[in-house]
């Protein structure tokens, strides 16, 4: 049934979080979740797929930290390192090889990648003048210059970038700088680099971003890759690229292999990338296959997951030293997320307003299949053409009123019904022709799903799947088993061996979004839930097979837990404890989806309206349902 990519091997990386601080629900959202739907996805369709990570541990943002704690860089990104490593254990990302660019071999593969890009003549050695720090003796990376930024007057931008108005900036951009180490006002010193000339790569960047084509041959179909991500490259491009420095003055990092160059490492754009290069090495070594298979093979295909934050160095910086070098191929699509949000306010890991993994995973460790339920929410909510918002409220509807009353209780109901009516043996079916518009809609909602996947729109996906769930509830909410079982129960067998075939679906569909409990609900079935291709069918299982009682996959979400999510949130930080004039939303309790169904709900035209006598609220209204005309009264008389 899948329509994926033809060619031998996959490699999907997500991006290297940097190992100073732990995980958020705004970093899963953007570069981790996503990417492990897919990669879960192409796994149950059969293709090699190698799923690359691992901890940044280098850059200013690393010694800053060090810095602040008064500790070694070192004994930062060890403890980051280890604690991101397994709170994505925890959650269930299943990466192949979760690395580290502290490591030898990323060090010896950085050093051998810029040297071999100097032999080649790529960079330009220039010098330049650098903010310097007279009382601490040392060059300023851009992290280690503050001031006001020149375009939104922020008092707290950093060296690169804003991070109020998102510009990117340089240091000698800031109005007043001063250095993030001694406070005072940095002065000007020449220092020597080795400069990337990206104007020099304008032209094929932008054949091979806009068109597609590398070399005068297709390459990928840029109409596939996400508009967001090709917007911010052609401003890039269209604005004019500049050479941007590939070395920093720094002690901590990958140092430059070259005699002149003590005291400098590798600008961290430069060594991060490739570190996916370093990790294949590592897991390949591991698992008897050749890294070079899928770094360096036409048969090789490279999609990088990454927040929109990272663009410009996936799609631009890391493509012009891949094609430089000249034997790496390029990356066929870089699916981008724009950014997550929380409760109405950016997430922000210096006030502490953020959700974090490793204390989701601890906080709400007694939620039934608490990781597919964040998976379901995020999914749900993805930021994938646009911001979205995560709210605790948002959260809790959506696994009661989707994951439990629909889901849930679909699955819930055809197993008890089969262990009722048939003592877990599923019945044999008669001619299923009665039921030829719910097989069409299953098929159609199965290849929909498929079809979303492949184009990375995972939100689609994941709701193409839950309509098959939404299928099977209607499916039995209209044919009321329970009532034909006295009066007709040969159609009552076929009613539940097709309601199986549903639920089997169901475990296939939703297993690259929910893997816990699809797992869970595949061994209730005795089915392997990894079997992608059978996705669709009404035959997956066999008349015959012993079906499980099975539990309950989800459990409803009590406000309790919710508030006590919302109130750990705002007393997390300052600043947000003031007066709110809104009021608490009052809801009755929901109702389940098959009661709604209940519902007679018709549109009818208003024919007349007056307002009834003595009464300065009620209008008397006649209406048309279009086979009879009704009058009622309704007391909106003052609107």
């Amino acid at each position: 049934m899948s329509e994926s990519h033809s060619k031998k091997r996959t490699i999907v990386t997500s991006a290297l979080p940097y190992a100073n601080g732990p995980i958020h629900i705004g970093h899963l959202a953007g570069a981790y979740l996503p990417a492990d739907i897919y990669v879960r996805y192409m796994r149950s369709t059969g293709k090699d797929v190698a799923f690359i990570c691992g901890s940044d541990e280098h850059g200013a943002a690393i010694t800053l930290r060090a810095k602040k704690e008064n500790k070694e860089p070192k004994d930062i990104v060890d403890t980051y390192h280890e604690l991101n490593k397994k709170a994505f254990e925890d959650f269930g990302i299943s990466f192949d090889y979760f690395h580290r660019t502290s490591s030898e071999l990323h060090h010896k593969t950085a050093q051998e990648f810029f040297l071999d890009l100097y032999e080649k003549g790529v960079f330009e050695e220039k010098e330049s003048e650098q903010f310097y720090d007279e009382e601490y003796g040392q060059f300023l990376a851009d992290r280690y210059v503050q001031g006001t930024c020149p375009k939104c007057g922020h008092d707290a931008a950093y060296g690169d970038q804003c991070e109020k108005c998102g510009s990117s900036l340089s240091p000698t951009d800031l109005i007043n700088p001063v250095s993030t180490l001694s406070g005072k006002e940095p002065r000007l010193k020449k220092t020597k680099h080795w400069y990337l000339p990206m104007q020099k790569e304008e032209g094929w960047l932008r054949e091979w971003l806009v068109n597609g084509k590398l070399n005068g041959k297709f390459h990928h179909d840029p109409a596939a890759w996400r508009k967001p991500v090709i917007g911010q490259c052609k401003s890039w491009i269209d604005g004019g690229l500049q050479s941007r420095a590939m070395t920093r003055d720094l002690d901590w990092g990958v140092k430059v292999p070259l005699e002149s160059a003590e005291g400098k490492v590798l600008y961290v754009w430069l060594d991060a990338p490739i570190g996916y290069i370093s990790a294949t090495k590592e897991w390949a070594a591991n698992n008897g296959k050749n890294w070079e298979d899928y770094w360096k093979s036409d048969e090789s295909r490279l999609i990088h997951f990454i927040g929109k934050d990272n663009i410009v160095f996936h799609c631009i910086i890391f493509p012009i030293l891949l094609k430089n070098q000249g034997e790496y191929i390029l990356p066929e699509n870089v699916p981008a997320n724009e950014f997550l949000n929380l409760e109405g306010k950016k997430i922000s890991t210096s006030r502490n307003w953020a959700v974090w993994l490793h204390e989701y995973m601890e906080d709400l460790r007694e939620l039934k299949n608490k990781e597919d339920v964040f998976r379901y929410v995020l999914t749900s909510i993805a930021p994938e053409t646009k911001d979205s918002e995560f709210t605790w409220g948002d959260f809790q509807t959506r696994n009661n009123s989707e994951l439990v009353a629909i889901y849930g209780n679909f699955v819930n109901r055809i197993l008890v019904l089969t262990q009722k009516y048939y003592d877990g043996i599923l019945p044999e079916k008669a001619d299923l022709g009665e039921y030829s518009d719910i097989l069409a809609s299953l098929k159609d909602h199965a290849s929909n799903c498929d079809k979303n996947l492949n184009s990375f729109k995972f939100r689609d996906a994941l709701q193409d799947a839950m309509s098959i769930a939404r299928l099977g509830n209607k499916f039995l909410a209209d044919s009321e088993p329970w009532k034909l079982i006295k009066t007709e129960p040969e159609k009552v067998k076929t009613i539940i061996h097709l309601g199986l075939q549903i639920a089997a679906n169901c475990a296939i569909a939703f297993k690259p979004f929910l893997p816990d409990s699809s797992t869970q609900l595949a061994s209730y079935l005795g089915i392997n839930g990894d079997d992608w291709l059978s996705l669709g069918s009404s035959e997956i299982l066999k008349a015959g097979d012993t079906i499980a009682k099975g539990e309950l996959l989800f459990a409803k979400v009590e406000d309790e837990l919710i508030q006590k999510q919302i109130d750990r949130l705002k007393g997390n930080t300052e600043g947000n404890n003031t007066n709110s004039t809104k009021k608490e939303l009052k809801m009755k309790d929901l109702i389940e989806f098959e009661d709604f169904l209940k519902l007679d709900l018709r549109l009818a035209t208003v024919v007349k309206a007056e307002k009834v006598e003595k009464s300065n609220k009620l209008l008397r209204i006649r209406i048309d349902l279009g086979a009879e005309e009704r009058t009622v009264l309704s007391g909106i008389a003052k609107q």
